[in-house]
């Protein structure tokens, strides 16, 4: 079966938008009107109807600018008791894009974009680095768990990275327990980063999650169909942890319709989650395209496993850039062995090895888009929708250039192991920092999906 995302049918497309944007029901005639109307159309995102109901669509078409100008809008009515708190949430990958289209250093784009937003009327911005720091640890330490339960646990290795949402979907509602038992269970960065602005941040500012709207501005579309899973839920406070995912380009589209330019913005220093401290320059993960979870695990897997500190890592190419290994040898024989499988022909391939019985590798980083998340189809496209090479080999020597911090060193996150998360070995950090993966009842047939 052919994924019908594949299918260029414009009338479809068109309909499926109309009836899936019907329930937008008003138009309030405000500042934010004209740009109400801005959409997204699932042809630009990973899914497709073989992997998304027409409820999870209607959510999905809910996720765009009219969510944020809507509240917004509410703010600033005299009724005090619908007034929320405006996070917004940026992922690493998403500045470089705002440097690289807007000729800035990708220091001076996080505080103008921070600018650009709280001139909307946002009051905090965030940098989900930290997030990161939280799900690479838990990986790491996940990774070394199951290599030493290898023997005992049919499922222990190989074990799959769990940032990808695209590949997520693809696994629990195609691939199914052939691969789910597999996938970490450390959550995202952008959940991670859900939990520490509805909860820890919630606490701090002492507020009811329900309180803050919560914004993620993100590279790519499959990161508002993670935002709307169930396990994200807090039934509680009737609250996502993340309730809105904008692209890097749908930001850009807001600055467009308002006629600001990123260079006339007044500079702002991106908020931390710690009382009234700002944040620093920018940081960012080992990884070339990516948070690096493969760089930062092998790392650690060397070193608690086998007692080898390993300085630098040397991919290997195999049948392309976006499909690559890593080894590690220890007198002779092969002890670890990572793989790199970026975009639908390489996991496509890797799972087709993993179901004969042929896997060779301990962990994989696996991203649904060719070229890692900086390739993004949330930013890194021409309006025709084709990659923007130019663009991207920009925003991939900005991104080289960003100074590497381990999460490791990060002093904030060893204190909120102990002060907000009771330990690292503690039932809360299990419930806060993990989740569940497993099979989805589908039509479709498991593994005949082409992509």
């Amino acid at each position: 079966q052919e994924c019908s995302k594949k299918q260029k049918n414009d009338d479809t497309q068109s309909t499926s938008v109309g009836a899936l944007s019907s329930n937008d029901g008003f138009e309030e005639k405000n500042e934010f009107h004209t740009l109400a109307n801005a959409k997204i159309l699932l042809s630009d995102c990973l899914a497709c109807d073989n992997c998304m109901t027409s409820e999870e669509g209607a959510r999905v078409f809910q996720q765009n600018q009219k969510e944020l100008f809507h509240i917004l809008n509410l703010n600033k009515k005299c009724d005090t008791s619908k007034h929320k708190v405006l996070a917004v949430s940026i992922c690493p990958q998403s500045l470089p894009y705002f440097a690289a289209k807007f000729n800035l250093s990708v220091n001076d784009a996080a505080k103008r974009l921070c600018g650009f937003l709280k001139s909307l009327g946002v009051h905090y911005v965030f940098d989900t680095t930290i997030a990161a720091d939280f799900s690479i640890l838990e990986s790491q330490r996940e990774f070394v768990q199951r290599y030493q339960r290898r023997n005992q646990e049919e499922h222990a290795l190989p074990m799959f990275a769990s940032a990808c949402p695209g590949w997520i979907r693809y696994a629990e509602r195609v691939l199914t327990n052939l691969v789910t038992s597999h996938i970490c269970t450390a959550k995202s960065p952008q959940q991670i980063m859900g939990s520490l602005v509805k909860g820890y941040f919630a606490r701090q500012q002492n507020l009811s999650p329900d309180k803050i709207f919560h914004v993620v501005v993100a590279p790519c579309y499959d990161k508002k169909l993670e935002a709307l899973r169930e396990d994200f839920y807090t039934a509680l406070y009737n609250s996502q942890e993340v309730d809105c995912v904008l692209t890097s380009g749908e930001i850009v589209q807001i600055m467009e319709q308002k006629n600001v330019s990123m260079k006339d913005v007044t500079e702002v220093a991106v908020d931390s989650l710690f009382d009234e401290v700002k944040e620093g320059d920018v940081v960012r993960h080992d990884g070339k395209r990516s948070d690096g979870y493969l760089e930062h695990i092998f790392k650690h897997a060397a070193k608690e496993l086998f007692g080898m500190d390993v300085k630098e890592i040397t991919y290997k190419a195999l049948k392309n850039k976006d499909f690559q290994e890593v080894t590690l040898e220890k007198d002779g024989e092969t002890v670890l062995r990572f793989a790199a499988a970026y975009g639908f022909r390489n996991i496509q391939n890797m799972v087709l090895k993993l179901k004969k019985g042929k896997f060779l590798y301990h962990f994989v980083e696996v991203l649904a888009c060719p070229g890692g998340c900086l390739n993004g189809k949330g930013q890194a496209q021409t309006e025709d929708g084709k990659p923007d090479k130019a663009l991207l080999n920009q925003m991939e020597e900005v991104y080289a250039a960003i100074p590497v911090r381990l999460p490791e060193t990060n002093m904030h996150v060893q204190k909120m192991y102990q002060d907000w998360l009771e330990g690292m070995d503690s039932k809360k950090v299990q419930e806060t920092l993990h989740t569940k993966y497993s099979a989805v009842n589908q039509t479709a047939s498991n593994l005949d999906i082409k992509w």
